[in-house]
């Protein structure tokens, strides 16, 4: 198994890359929750807030396919080599999880 990813102690190595990119997707989402806090505090229209928050959805549900596609090419791809296919069952509950 490589280092990249170890599904026994629960971590995986990300490059500087992608923790700035995953990073900057962050940041973006707080930057919209926190739009969205100040039109609570300002008693912005309901539509507005909720445009909003369907903006929040989508971009947190972005951030979930980057990191799953990227657990997909490494943890689970090293896992099956290294003949652990308890991972497919993983993947298909975080499937189930995401519909």
């Amino acid at each position: 198994m490589s280092d990249d990813c170890c599904c026994k102690t629960r971590t995986k190595m990300r490059t500087p890359e992608e923790k700035h990119a995953i990073d900057v997707r962050l940041n973006r989402i707080i930057g919209q929750l926190n739009g969205i806090k100040n039109m609570i505090e300002q008693d912005r229209y309901c539509d507005d807030v909720l445009i909003q928050l369907s903006a929040v959805d989508k971009s947190v549900k972005g951030l979930a396919n980057l990191i799953l596609e990227a657990h997909m090419h490494t943890c689970l791809i090293q896992n099956v080599q290294a003949g652990n296919t308890e991972v497919v069952d993983e993947i298909v509950d975080l499937f189930k999880r995401f519909q």
